[in-house]
């Protein structure tokens, strides 16, 4: 879906995933346009956000420290679920607790819609623009919905290790991008 730059579009994350057990969300404010500021986010790199980039390289097989989370998301185990000029939702399924996750190589958003394998959950991952006042927001929302009782408690004593890192996300993909959305915007000022 594309956007005009008056037009605040927020993608429908409810039609993916309505109830989720975990959701994170995060808004970095930058001093930019839409479009500077989403072109930003697209160029950090995994290996730029320290031990959040670690993290994620440990946990999803295949990621490399020179790739940046655009490509990630956009690359298998994510598949992309809906994509415009200012949004991305990808989804990821599969038991993300083992010791080396196994996910899913989905091949549709209705595959992610209908996903019930037992003991696994779907993962929503959603970033977007959006206008703030005069300037720009990057927002990142997360959502995590287990698909049976088991997946659920596996989740639940998986959390408390991994909550304690998803503020790194504000911290870390949304500051630099941010940073350098504000450079790229003053510089063309």
């Amino acid at each position: 879906m594309s956007t005009t730059p008056a037009t605040a579009f927020v993608p429908d994350l409810d039609r993916w995933l309505a109830q989720p057990t975990v959701r994170t969300y995060y808004h970095r404010e930058a001093a930019s346009d839409r479009a500077t500021l989403w072109r930003a986010a697209g160029s950090v790199r995994i290996g730029e956000s320290g031990l959040l980039g670690r993290l994620v390289r440990w946990r999803v097989p295949g990621t490399e420290a020179q790739q940046t989370y655009r490509e990630m998301f956009t690359s298998p185990p994510f598949l992309v679920i809906e994509q415009g000029d200012e949004h991305l939702l990808a989804g990821l399924c599969g038991k993300i607790w083992a010791a080396r996750p196994v996910l899913a190589e989905l091949r549709s958003p209705a595959e992610f819609a209908e996903w019930r394998v037992p003991g696994t959950v779907r993962v929503l991952f959603a970033q977007w623009v959006a206008p703030a006042g005069d300037t720009a927001a990057l927002v990142s929302e997360v959502r995590v919905a287990p698909v049976d009782p088991g997946a659920a408690r596996r989740l639940r004593t998986l959390w408390p290790l991994i909550g304690r890192f998803e503020s790194l996300i504000s911290s870390g993909p949304l500051s630099l991008a941010v940073r350098r959305a504000e450079n790229d915007h003053a510089r063309r000022r």
